[in-house]
């Protein structure tokens, strides 16, 4: 059997699109599942577009997906020769011809052939001119079958077939020497020894057009497999005014990459009713069979959704690394020092059933760094006030009298005090969170004190005092 051999072609012409991810994501499911061979390139023949700051980004999305590869990334223009080389093969073999139209003249025939109702395609004029060494500009065009069909068993949407008198005699290489999209796609594909061509469906009128290019090579055609796109909410094809669209965006909004491989994979491809995969699950588990062959519609609450449950259910101390950077750029990059990974991880059991991003997790841990905190205002004109200082006074003075900070002692001391003084819960937690987090919402007054220790609790209430007596 030949080893599978699958690749990730993206052109650089901007971000990394969610897509891009999740057709990169099926592909090195399958080299992983079939022990195969996942190879990234570049496409940046386009000139006008490309640039070093999108292969960069490219790369950047890449490697926090976790979507290794085992060779590459390799980049078209540094194989410009070999795009010539075999367009001349093809031009020496009969199979392509000088074009010398210009421009402007086939633009004008485009036009014409619209009006008329017909197909804007190449009239092939230049066919038969037999041109052997063009003194003028010229462009390198494939000589494409004209009759019979071209057959292709998509992995995904079945058999699929093209009537060949559709097709165009399409530039292989352009007037300044640079090969087009549809050549060099073909030469790499079998120089590199792919054997599944799998991409979005948007290019699936591409593949009559290659497969003839592969014949005519003498190369061996892959298996090809076309994606559905990925819809936004209104059915329109997935764009910035769904939201945001760069693998990189949802780093910076707080996503885990797990979270966003796992539902990506989802967008499009299922296994029974499971939800939610460890990435060893998926590889196990994937087929080209459980694709599904109509468009998927992106929705970004059921992927908060399923960021919020890996934030759940992933471990503390995994979490508190990857909030770190996240943390120091925040302006907490001294107070991150001087914790422990330990008191960092205890911080995330604490809040992170109320987390549903990183970003959310930063809103929430904020209060728990540093000796004081920052008061809400509006919070601490409502509940510190001067009627609570007696009962703050009292609950200090016996946490105080504790040797030890005990969760359950100082939990058992603050329910006698609320029982003697005659008031509800409330009106001593309230204050005391306050106090304590500069926030009337806070995970469990008792684990809060717990996680900011016997000294700081103390210190936080005594300020809360403080700012109660004074108003």
């Amino acid at each position: 059997m030949t080893q599978v051999r699958v690749r990730f072609a993206p052109s650089p012409t901007g971000f990394l699109h969610i897509g891009g991810v999740r057709t990169a994501l099926f592909n090195w499911l399958f080299a992983r599942q079939q022990n195969g061979v996942f190879v990234l390139r570049i496409e940046d023949t386009d000139q006008s577009r490309s640039t070093d700051e999108s292969i960069q980004a490219i790369v950047e999305g890449m490697k926090w997906v976790g979507l290794d590869w085992d060779e590459g990334p390799y980049r078209q223009t540094e194989r410009m020769e070999l795009y010539r080389a075999y367009a001349m093969k093809l031009f020496e073999s009969g199979r392509a011809y000088w074009c010398v139209c210009k421009p402007e003249d086939l633009e004008a025939r485009r036009r014409e052939a619209e009006a008329k109702g017909l197909s804007p395609r190449y009239d092939g004029r230049c066919r038969n001119l037999g041109i052997a060494s063009p003194t003028s500009e010229a462009a390198l065009r494939f000589q494409a079958p004209q009759a019979g069909e071209t057959v292709v068993d998509d992995l995904i949407k079945g058999k699929i077939v093209f009537d060949n008198n559709i097709l165009d005699d399409l530039i292989i290489l352009r007037s300044n020497g640079y090969p087009t999209y549809n050549f060099s796609v073909v030469v790499d594909d079998a120089l590199m020894k792919i054997t599944h061509v799998v991409r979005g469906d948007d290019h699936l009128t591409n593949t009559p057009r290659q497969v003839p290019i592969f014949d005519a090579l003498g190369f061996p055609v892959p298996r090809f497999g076309h994606l559905p796109m990925i819809l936004g909410s209104d059915k329109a094809r997935l764009s910035k005014r769904h939201g945001a669209t760069s693998i990189m965006a949802y780093k910076e909004m707080g996503y885990l990459s797990e979270a966003m491989v796992n539902y990506l994979v989802r967008l499009g491809w299922s296994h029974g009713d499971q939800e939610i995969f460890t990435r060893q699950e998926l590889i196990e588990k994937f087929s080209w069979d459980h694709v599904q062959k109509s468009a998927a519609v992106f929705n970004p609450e059921k992927l908060l959704w399923m960021n919020a449950e890996y934030i759940k259910t992933s471990p503390p101390s995994q979490i508190a690394r990857t909030l770190i950077p996240l943390l120091e750029e925040a302006g907490l990059k001294e107070e991150v020092r001087r914790v422990s990974e330990e008191w960092l991880a205890q911080l995330v059991i604490l809040v992170k059933e109320r987390a549903k991003t990183l970003t959310d997790m930063v809103m929430w841990v904020t209060p728990y760094f540093g000796q004081t905190v920052a008061l809400d205002e509006e919070a601490a004109r409502k509940f510190l006030t001067a009627d609570i200082a007696p009962a703050l006074t009292k609950l200090v003075a016996r946490f105080e009298a504790l040797p030890t900070f005990s969760k359950q002692d100082w939990e058992e001391c603050f329910k006698k005090l609320v029982e003697e003084a005659g008031i509800k819960m409330g009106q001593l937690a309230q204050p005391v969170r306050v106090a304590l987090t500069g926030r009337t919402a806070s995970p469990g007054l008792f684990e809060v004190m717990e996680v900011l220790g016997r000294e700081r609790t103390l210190f936080r209430l005594r300020k809360g005092i403080e700012r109660a007596q004074a108003s």
